[in-house]
């Protein structure tokens, strides 16, 4: 008996200390988790009974100088479902998912088979129309279905779509930022999303709406540009003319800027795309095989509509380099602008150079040297400098560095790393190295504003939604370059070559505007010809760069035609009128008051508007025509001055030229008097003028110089007193 009491007792303390030892296990692995682990498990735990969906945050505006809007946030919906609640519901999967198909435009099998798959969270649709949306929550509604989600969006929109396309950039579905500020300011911009949480039940299945927490998603800021969107207007219409007018095969750019603070005031780059679609066909493509999304297609759109050409595209810079030259020798105290050079053919290192002109200038002051763009002057200069002070300046220029611009993918110049001599002397005139367009004009900006480098950049602020300064971008100084003695006197001369030298297309009466011609030829980029961008010949490229006005700089403009398909001399021929008128625009724009000289008053042709002088006499027609400072001429065989005048060309309220003519019909004619339109190409302005009178017809004069072109094609048959309009240019080269 106390045999069995003993065994029973071993039996029981064994029970009992097993029973302790996991308890004890038990207690301590309940401490473990609740000390190390239980974030991890409340987590885990709070996930199985709530469901999460992301609320998109409104990406923030980008507005231009003059808050106008270019990118904004639309509101719209996000369609989504919880398949595996919908699985646990009594539906008829096949209706629904045809009737959810209809209304989202989509097809109907793969709406199925979203809503089939075993998930809790399924994206059926993003950024549908509010409109559309609400026609989801209609049909929801009616047929009571749970598991379907209609929440607030936003779609980014760009009211403008192409204008300033390479300075604001794009997003993608998610609101990312791809390209341009919209990338650059991408932590400004994207916000913080939002979300909606839903708890559910042990099934899974969601419970009542009212157990909805909404955690509102917070807004981006907005970004405020220094580009005006009526100067980034007028410049990408500069650009399009220019490349139509001269066939130009690989695109063009367009950069005006304020040289006082390095704003940007605008960027244009050509081919563009629109904002709302940066996929789209572009021209010349197939939009039956065009998808934009194959690694051809984005190969293809990354070298033409997407490339901005501005930032990301080096070249030779040609003559446009020569003030650069000009600027060192000055400062140095090299030359003067009354110093006299020759342009005589120059020898470096077994090579000779020569000035343009076939017979030469001979001897010329400097100055006169940078009015006819003489290559050996520029060469002798430098040779004066000598190889370490001339590129000391070079890169003073900034032309070995990057400039900083607040836009992606700004390239690298390609320099010289160990210059020699004969580097030197085709530098000193813009050849054998390549820089891009924002190194040119940010070099210019330090040769209108007095000598000070300053950083170029687009973006002026960042505000949040009251409108408070978040971050201001203050002009940013990178060195003094010039002394500001040295910077007028170039601003002067740079006036010389637009008023009497290589330069003088792009003189507007009434602006002082100061400016370089350029004209370079490259070898083609090879992977353009494999894309069939560009041919196979030699790569031409002309620029003209300004200032103006010279006197108080507030622009500085660089043009660059990249390829023209047209045999004209260059840069002087082919850019200088469009960054004159280009000029002329936006001081018109900005309110600058055209100071004319004796000589512009000269010149100008002053435009009256044509009396109506239909219904009365010839006399009394006469007299009100004088009194415009009109000439006419009588159509009809009475020509009494009681005659009534029945009919005239132009009608009443047209423009002409003081001294042109206005046709008078002393009879009601069937048809009235026709002539052939005249050839004038190649005419002074006096004698086109004379030509055209002498047939009845009237001229509009654009530009200054020899006839090149003219708005109707001779022989064309026009009524007497017609406006004929002709383009003269001066010709000149480089």
């Amino acid at each position: 008996m106390a045999g069995v009491n003993l065994k029973t007792k071993k039996r029981l303390l064994f029970i009992l200390g097993t029973f302790t030892v996991l308890t004890l296990i038990l207690v301590l692995r309940i401490a473990w988790i609740q000390i190390y682990s239980g974030k991890e498990y409340q987590e885990f735990a709070y996930n199985q009974q709530t469901k999460n969906r992301v609320i998109s945050a409104k990406r923030g505006t980008i507005y231009d100088r003059n808050m106008k809007p270019l990118a904004v946030s639309g509101s719209v919906d996000t369609v989504s479902a919880s398949p595996q609640e919908i699985g646990k519901q009594k539906l008829d999967i096949d209706k629904i998912s045809g009737e959810l198909a209809g209304i989202l435009e989509m097809d109907k099998e793969t709406v199925k088979k979203k809503l089939t798959k075993n998930n809790q969270y399924e994206l059926i649709k993003q950024k549908i129309d509010r409109e559309i949306g609400n026609k989801v929550r209609e049909w929801k509604k009616k047929n009571k279905i749970s598991g379907i989600y209609i929440d607030e969006d936003t779609k980014r929109f760009y009211p403008n779509r192409n204008l300033a396309a390479h300075v604001v950039g794009f997003t993608n579905i998610d609101n990312d930022g791809l390209d341009g500020v919209e990338r650059i300011m991408e932590k400004y911009l994207k916000g913080v999303p939002g979300k909606i949480l839903s708890e559910t039940d042990a099934s899974g299945m969601a419970l009542s709406m009212s157990d909805e927490k909404y955690i509102q998603p917070q807004d981006g800021n907005d970004v405020i540009l220094t580009i005006d969107e009526t100067i980034q207007y007028f410049a990408e219409k500069a650009l399009e003319k220019a490349i139509s007018d001269n066939n130009v095969l690989n695109g063009a750019t367009a950069i005006v800027m304020d040289p006082r603070n390095g704003e940007i005031l605008a960027l244009a780059s050509k081919p563009d795309f629109d904002l709302n679609n940066p996929r789209g066909v572009p021209k010349g493509k197939d939009p039956a095989t065009w998808t934009g999304k194959s690694k051809d297609d984005v190969e293809y759109l990354q070298q033409t509509v997407w490339r901005n050409k501005a930032v990301v595209d080096t070249y030779e810079p040609g003559s446009t380099f020569k003030p650069v030259t000009s600027a060192a020798g000055l400062e140095e105290g090299a030359i003067t602008p009354d110093t006299q050079v020759t342009d005589a053919t120059v020898k470096v290192s077994g090579w000779s150079i020569n000035c343009w002109k076939p017979n030469f200038h001979l001897h010329e002051t400097f100055r006169e040297g940078v009015y006819n763009s003489c290559n050996p002057v520029f060469v002798r200069l430098a040779q004066k400098l000598g190889v370490p002070l001339f590129f000391k300046y070079v890169k003073a220029f900034g032309f070995y560095d990057k400039t900083g611009i607040d836009l992606p993918g700004e390239a690298s110049s390609i320099m010289f790393t160990n210059p020699t001599e004969i580097n030197m002397a085709t530098a000193s005139f813009g050849q054998r190295f390549q820089i891009s367009p924002i190194q040119l004009i940010q070099a210019y900006g330090a040769i209108a504003n007095g000598g000070d480098l300053i950083t170029p950049h687009v973006v002026k602020e960042v505000v949040d939604e009251s409108g408070s300064v978040i971050k201001k971008f203050e002009p940013n100084v990178v060195r003094k370059v010039i002394s500001r003695q040295t910077s007028d006197t170039l601003k002067s001369i740079l006036q010389g070559v637009v008023d009497v030298g290589t330069g003088k297309n792009a003189r507007i009466p009434g602006y002082k505007i100061g400016g370089k011609t350029g004209t370079s030829e490259t070898v083609p980029d090879k992977k353009l010809q494999k894309l069939n961008i560009i041919g196979k010949n030699e790569r031409r490229i002309v620029s003209f760069s300004a200032i103006a006005p010279t006197d108080n700089p507030s622009l500085c403009v660089l043009v660059v035609l990249d390829y023209p398909d047209v045999y004209k001399p260059g840069g002087g021929m082919l850019v200088a009128p469009v960054v004159g008128k280009l000029i002329d625009d936006i001081l018109s724009y900005k309110g600058v008051e055209k100071e004319y000289t004796e000589e512009d008053k000269k010149q100008l042709l002053k435009e009256v508007q044509v009396p109506n002088v239909k219904g009365k006499t010839v006399e009394e027609a006469v007299k009100l025509l004088k009194q415009s400072n009109l000439e006419y001429k009588i159509e009809g065989s009475n020509t009494d001055k009681k005659a009534i005048v029945q009919d005239q060309t132009p009608k009443s309220s047209a423009l002409l030229h003081e001294k042109s003519i206005v046709i008078l019909y002393t009879y009601k004619p069937q048809e009235e008097a026709m002539v052939k339109v005249p050839d004038v190409k190649n005419k002074s302005v006096y004698d086109a003028t004379q030509t055209f009178k002498k047939l009845g017809l009237n001229i509009r004069v654009n530009g200054t110089g020899t006839a090149v072109s003219q708005n109707m094609d001779a022989g064309t048959k026009v009524k007497k007193g017609a406006v004929i309009e002709v383009i003269f240019r001066n010709v000149v080269s480089d």
